[in-house]
């Protein structure tokens, strides 16, 4: 069957039911909502985006993507690889030269530049190669760790971070076949010290497509739908816990005593229920839900530079079967991160894998699609995008409040339109967190707005709903606010995962 990266295909409702326990509640809804479809057109008035050409020969398949310190880019490709890429910043594409640097690693999806030195996370582990020469092509290679645990099986995929700040890189692997833990590490997030020693830090992974900071420092990243998750989320790795998988936890006593005893495994089906019994036990932060916001998450970046729009430092992921980048809003309750995922930029070439910002705001992007699919329809890309200097009429942020939620824009919005309960909708629903592959939409609720009371500034708007319902993604629409000049929201959508209820 083919795949989608990292995830895939959905096998529907009978698979799901043979699975499920005795116990467990059953799929009461079948999955119909189709992939939320952007206006293009409004998106590139706010957000150019342009594809760089290449010669025929030039395959760049891309995975893991920096900028360097001098601004020319190092791109690693599938088909083991480094390319550095020079002029590309220059606003004549034609300009961009390509230099082979290094051949010969193994599925490079992850790099970085550091003190002269690429670190290249392969499947197996980290490797670090540079130039002593000065010709453009590596010739000193050194193994940093070698320790991920890789029996061939081809799933064993591995993505890395850059170093946090006390210097160490964060791996995030793969299972097995997605679905198994046959050596240590499979399924782990581990850190990778500068000495190269293996630090095992969080468990429960299931399939990752990135990993990346927020502008606190946490650690996050991208888990896809399938085994122990009914739909793909951006999740938050802190030391010691466990993101949903069992399979990794056999390994747990191998990690050390300073984790801590073993997470219980989970029985209920509910992830919020399963938290309960056990804290380490972390909800995801925020869900990304199945064929509506996506179906396969990949890297994850925020804008240091403040230069490519009115998003501040909130995260982009992006997502690989449907061609496009989300952004992502998220904010602590009762000290547990949640928050809302918003569309950003449709219509990428290609899948992609890997993400990086310029220190003029420029995003550059490449992928893949190669046995994997993706709707942009080419087999690999690499594109450049640039803000264009005008603020779109956007949703800037959902907050959670004690009986509903606090809607801020990113410019004024009409009162009259914003004003009104019927300029909006809203859907909440979970899903089952099983062994079964990925899940049906669970519990469908469609609450009431009571109210919408537009702040003096018009800049926010507080929606009273009944019932808030923990453990929800909750479906906010607003196809019916407008803006002084009567324009709609270019993307007026946004979904919300609601694992807690903040305290009036």
């Amino acid at each position: 069957m083919r795949h989608s990266l990292l995830s895939f295909v959905f096998f529907g409702a009978a698979a799901i039911l043979s699975a499920q326990p005795a116990d467990m509640p059953k799929v009461v809804h079948r999955v119909t909502a189709a992939p939320y479809d952007s206006d293009l057109k409004r998106e590139r008035v706010h957000y150019e985006v342009t594809p760089f050409k290449f010669s025929p020969d030039l395959v760049l398949e891309g995975g893991g993507i920096d900028v360097l310190p001098d601004n020319r880019i190092v791109v690693s490709t599938r088909r083991g690889e480094l390319w550095l890429v020079d002029n590309a910043f220059s606003a004549d594409f034609n300009q961009a030269r390509y230099t082979l640097f290094a051949t010969g690693l193994h599925e490079p999806l992850s790099v970085f530049w550091k003190d002269g030195w690429f670190y290249v996370t392969e499947r197996n582990g980290i490797t670090r190669v540079r130039d002593t020469d000065g010709d453009n092509r590596a010739d000193v290679s050194e193994i940093v760790t070698d320790q991920f645990g890789v029996t061939g099986n081809f799933h064993e995929y591995a993505f890395s971070s850059h170093p946090d700040r006390d210097g160490n890189i964060w791996s995030a692997l793969c299972l097995s076949n997605a679905s198994t833990s046959p050596l240590a590490w499979r399924g782990w997030a581990v850190r990778v010290t500068p000495e190269g020693k293996i630090i095992p830090t969080a468990a429960g992974i299931r399939s990752p497509g990135g990993i990346g900071f927020n502008p606190a420092g946490d650690v996050f990243y991208t888990d896809n739908q399938g085994d122990w998750n009914g739909s793909s989320s951006l999740k938050h790795l802190a030391h010691g816990s466990f993101q949903g998988a069992p399979p990794s936890l056999a390994w747990w006593e191998k990690a050390g005593s300073e984790l801590g005893s073993k997470p219980l495994e989970p029985s209920t089906g509910r992830i919020l229920t399963d938290h309960a019994a056990d804290p380490k036990f972390i909800p995801p932060a925020v869900v990304i839900p199945h064929n509506r916001a996506g179906r396969s998450p990949t890297a994850i970046v925020y804008d240091k530079s403040g230069k490519f729009g009115p998003f501040g430092q909130q995260l982009f992921v992006a997502e690989h079967t449907f061609s496009q980048i989300s952004r992502v809003f998220l904010e602590k309750v009762n000290g547990i991160y949640q928050g809302a995922v918003f569309p950003f930029i449709a219509g990428l070439e290609s899948g992609p894998i890997g993400m990086a910002f310029g220190p003029d705001g420029s995003l550059f992007v490449t992928g893949s699609a190669r046995g994997w699919g993706a709707k942009g329809g080419k087999s690999f890309h690499f594109e450049r995008i640039r803000y264009r200097g005008q603020s779109p009429f956007e949703p800037l942020e959902i907050r959670a409040q004690a009986d509903g939620f606090l809607v801020s824009f990113t410019e004024p919005v009409d009162p009259a339109t914003a004003g009104n309960p019927a300029a909006y909708a809203i859907e909440a629903w979970t899903y089952l967190h099983s062994k079964a592959y990925g899940s049906e939409e669970l519990e469908r609720i469609t609450p009431t707005i009571a109210s919408a009371t537009v702040a003096a500034d018009g800049m926010s708007v507080r929606l009273v709903v009944t019932p808030l319902t923990r453990g929800h993604v909750h479906e906010l629409k607003f196809d019916g606010v407008r803006n002084s000049r009567g324009e709609s929201l270019v993307h007026p959508i946004g979904w919300y995962t609601l694992n807690e209820i903040p305290a009036r």
